[in-house]
């Protein structure tokens, strides 16, 4: 037996012994998510599952803290920190105790210095691999792909993110769908946050475009989801998609941040592999492109990485024929570039070489998609 095929079976065997994991997600904060998990929890409980609650924050919120009463609550890590006491998951004892569902809030939480891992996800991740069911939440503005469109709906770079691929390893996704009335009558009613921050939240994060927006955004990506579970469990020979695309990228890091976003989502949309590549010319060889931009560089194919890309580094004079090279070497069918900023200069310069391109694109049936 091959080598190859030993991993296969070990895969599998592995595959079957992992814990199945599912997230709840929301549009923000206070539509019900910890909620709707410790609801579950009480389920599983009444019908003899042994099931313990690893870590969750009620917020002070009465109709969640009512909801943990008769939970078997695992204690917490405590640490010590800049002087305070403060404290995590203690994923040792989740695994130690193993029970056979865990639940797990604030999926895109960053641990405190000193832990094992740096976010909860991973922690997650770890719990899953010991064979432990888990049941965990996030609001869509900490999804990884989605940075920018959020930072454009609400004016704030959310800090913590959670990977696509965290998402793509879950069982079960569910959404917890609110209108913007109801939610801002929650907000309103005291049932989010303490009296002193309402009018605030009503004036940034809670208007209700900005709701409408982010509710578009949640729906989306779990009918993603589910698209995907389909296409991956009922399989239909020939209907299934085998898109693939390659997101080009040069030393501009805020051009090549976004392609890399948005192909990201594309990729997730179409449950498809892609490729991240950047065509190093001559006169960005070496140290040539200056320390900065070196480090941009690395950041962004870890960022690439980190949303499920291969990334390819090819040295080639002429970046039209590299990225032709690439794509009908690895059977490309969507190539996906930033938007020039073009001055007349450029375009007399560059014509021949996208001339190059075009020409090729035209028999090769690969699309070209110019990222805004």
């Amino acid at each position: 037996m091959s080598d190859e095929s030993v991993q296969h079976f070990l895969e599998l065997i592995r595959q079957s012994r992992r814990g199945k994991f599912k997230i709840y997600i929301g549009m923000s904060a206070g539509v019900g998510k910890t909620f709707r998990m410790l609801q579950e929890a009480q389920t599983l409980l009444r019908n003899g599952v042994d099931v313990k609650v690893g870590y969750v924050e009620t917020h002070n919120r009465k109709e969640t803290e009512l909801m943990l009463q008769g939970l078997p609550v695992l204690p917490r890590r405590k640490l010590f920190y800049k002087g305070k006491e403060l404290d995590e998951l203690d994923v040792q004892a989740v695994i130690n105790l193993h029970p056979e569902v865990v639940v797990i809030d604030e999926l895109a939480h960053t641990n405190i210095e000193g832990s094992k891992n740096e976010k909860r996800w991973q922690d997650v991740m770890d719990i899953l691999d010991a064979g432990i069911n888990v049941i965990s939440a996030v609001n869509i503005q900490h999804i990884e792909s989605l940075n920018e469109e959020i930072r454009n709906i609400t004016g704030v770079e959310v800090a913590e993110r959670v990977p696509d691929s965290v998402l793509k390893e879950a069982d079960e996704v569910v959404n917890i769908d609110l209108t913007a009335d109801e939610l801002v009558t929650r907000l309103k009613e005291g049932k989010i946050y303490t009296a002193d921050k309402i009018a605030l939240a009503l004036q940034n994060f809670f208007q209700p475009e900005k709701i409408l927006q982010l509710r578009e955004l949640a729906l989306k990506e779990v009918a993603s989801q589910v698209e995907r579970k389909i296409e991956s469990e009922l399989p239909r020979g020939n209907h299934l998609r085998t898109e693939r695309f390659l997101a080009c990228i040069s030393s501009n890091h805020e051009t090549a941040k976004k392609v890399i976003r948005k192909t990201a989502r594309l990729a997730t949309y179409y449950h498809s592999r892609w490729f991240l590549l950047y065509v190093q010319t001559p006169k960005e060889d070496g140290d040539k492109i200056g320390l900065a931009a070196q480090r941009h560089l690395i950041n962004n194919f870890k960022l690439a990485t980190e949303l499920g890309a291969e990334v390819i580094k090819i040295k080639q004079p002429n970046i039209a024929r590299g990225i032709m090279d690439v794509a009908e070497k690895h059977g490309i069918t969507t190539i996906c570039i930033g938007k020039p900023h073009l001055t007349l200069y450029n375009v007399i310069r560059s014509t021949a070489v996208f001339n190059q391109l075009l020409q090729r694109l035209a028999t090769s049936d690969i699309d070209v998609v110019i990222l805004s």
